[in-house]
């Protein structure tokens, strides 16, 4: 699952506006002329534009790929062409499958296609993955007419800006900014839990900067995965971002590491300390603390009634 939202038009549209023409650098890349080059530079010497053999070819090849032809149609504006919001956000956690829609209107013979812009990286043309990288994929997800990329286990290093591009003339170009974050387990009352023997231990693990569900959680005492230990009373009940374990009469033996290890978040871990009627350190310390006042007035005492007795043994 992605969440979306409104992205910030200045980070948008920097460089390049959404109907393809460019505000500041002077150069707009499309889908046919990144494949072009990518020929080009492989041996290639025919591109999309024009047979470079031919006059026509010629002028094609030295037009910027988003000049109108000679008697060419004058551009659709954007809403006309896309039915998805521009410069839209997806917020997606690393190790996910963000989803970026592209719904468009009526192209005809037109291509859909999604380029990286960081690198201007030709990811997809069509439902076809272009890149060699194939965790980049289109499909239709509300509709045909939506060509959503989806980019499988995510990494830190894909969030950026995305263009889905369609084949008018010149190129429309609408933009997606794919956001990443790590989502890590909390375990509440984290590093150390003291309980009694025989009392209720009751630990809960909350999903951190999760933007979907884990698929599963699994809790670990030590090196054992114990969700389904019934033996030793061991409960475990989940939420949606939240998973609960319960041992109703804890004993010694269950003291030590617990750990809690969602599908799709960091883990987290605490240390359980069983005692059997002992205090634990730190509440034997701070009972130390607590009773030195009455101690010092005990010594205090103690030190008048010596002086009272020796001047009385003076005074004789």
């Amino acid at each position: 699952m992605s969440l979306r939202g409104s992205s910030n038009q200045q980070t948008c549209l920097t460089g390049f506006l959404a109907d393809g023409s460019s505000s500041s650098s002077g150069v707009v890349l499309t889908a046919s002329s990144i494949i072009h080059r990518s020929h080009h530079h492989s041996g290639h010497a025919v591109d999309s534009w024009g047979d470079k053999d031919t006059e026509e070819g010629k002028d094609a090849g030295s037009r910027p790929p988003n000049a109108l032809l000679p008697g060419a149609m004058k551009p659709l504006p954007p809403e006309q062409v896309f039915l998805s919001e521009n410069c839209t956000v997806v917020l997606a956690q690393t190790g996910s499958t963000p989803i970026m829609h592209c719904e468009v209107a009526d192209i005809g013979e037109g291509t859909v296609s999604w380029i990286r812009r960081k690198d201007y990286h030709l990811l997809t043309v069509g439902l076809a993955t272009y890149s060699s990288d194939d965790r980049f994929f289109t499909a239709h997800v509300r509709n045909t007419q939506d060509w959503a990329l989806h980019v499988r286990f995510a990494q830190e290093s894909d969030a950026g800006l995305y263009e889905c591009q369609v084949s008018t003339h010149p190129p429309t170009s609408l933009f997606v900014e794919l956001q990443l974050v790590e989502a890590r387990a909390e375990l509440q009352g984290a590093p150390d839990k003291f309980i009694k023997s025989g009392s209720r231990l009751r630990l809960t693990c909350l999903l951190r900067r999760s933007t979907e569900p884990p698929v599963y959680v699994f809790w670990y005492h030590e090196r054992s995965m114990i969700n389904y230990d019934e033996g030793r009373g061991v409960q475990v009940r989940h939420g949606r971002y939240s998973s609960e374990l319960v041992i109703e009469e804890a004993r010694k033996v269950d003291s030590g590491n617990y750990t809690c290890v969602p599908s799709n978040a960091r883990p987290a871990s605490i240390s359980v300390h069983i005692l059997n009627g002992e205090e634990p350190a730190a509440m034997q310390h701070g009972s130390k603390s607590s009773s030195s006042p009455s101690r010092c007035i005990q010594h205090l005492v103690t030190c008048l009634a010596l002086v009272a007795s020796l001047r009385i043994q003076l005074g004789r």
